[in-house]
């Protein structure tokens, strides 16, 4: 065969799928459905275990609430941040983390008996060791660390 030859196969269009057609230069055009990608979760089924384990420790060892918020703010971060902490069951003694990653945003909320005994430098070192993670891509390492950070300078429940 010399070049620029081409080999021709014959096809026969009834044997084709559906979408395919034999155009008049003797190839075979397919039409497929173009199916978009799922949308990416930000945490795998492992990393939702261990955040829920993570949640339910701090909760229990510290007698506090602990709950974490993933999602859009808004422009008013704090405001909004301030209304889901006051959703939960107990305001009181809950502590929400509520991150926007979009916004890059990170806020920590007390109720009134959880701040008596997580004090506002406890919180921000935590959520300067969660913004540390967040900087590397590590979004459930970062979360963890927080978590376990605020429920250590929480600590266990007075007797």
């Amino acid at each position: 065969m010399a070049t620029g030859e081409l080999n021709r196969v014959e096809v026969d269009p009834s044997t084709l799928p559906v979408g395919a057609a034999v155009t008049n230069s003797g190839r075979v055009s397919v039409a497929r459905m173009h199916a978009p990608h799922a949308p990416s979760l930000p945490f795998t089924p492992v990393q939702l275990a261990t955040l829920d384990e993570a949640l339910t420790l701090a909760s229990r060892t510290t007698g506090l609430d602990f709950s974490v918020y993933l999602g859009a703010l808004g422009s008013d971060s704090r405001a909004r941040a301030e209304e889901l902490h006051a959703a939960t069951p107990r305001p009181a003694h809950a502590v929400l983390v509520a991150v926007s990653p979009g916004e890059r945003v990170v806020e920590v909320v007390t109720g009134e008996e959880s701040h008596r005994r997580l004090a506002d430098r406890g919180a921000k070192l935590a959520v300067m060791s969660m913004v540390a993670s967040f900087k590397e891509g590590d979004l459930a390492g970062g979360l963890l660390s927080g978590l376990r950070m605020l429920a250590d300078q929480a600590g266990r429940p007075a007797r």
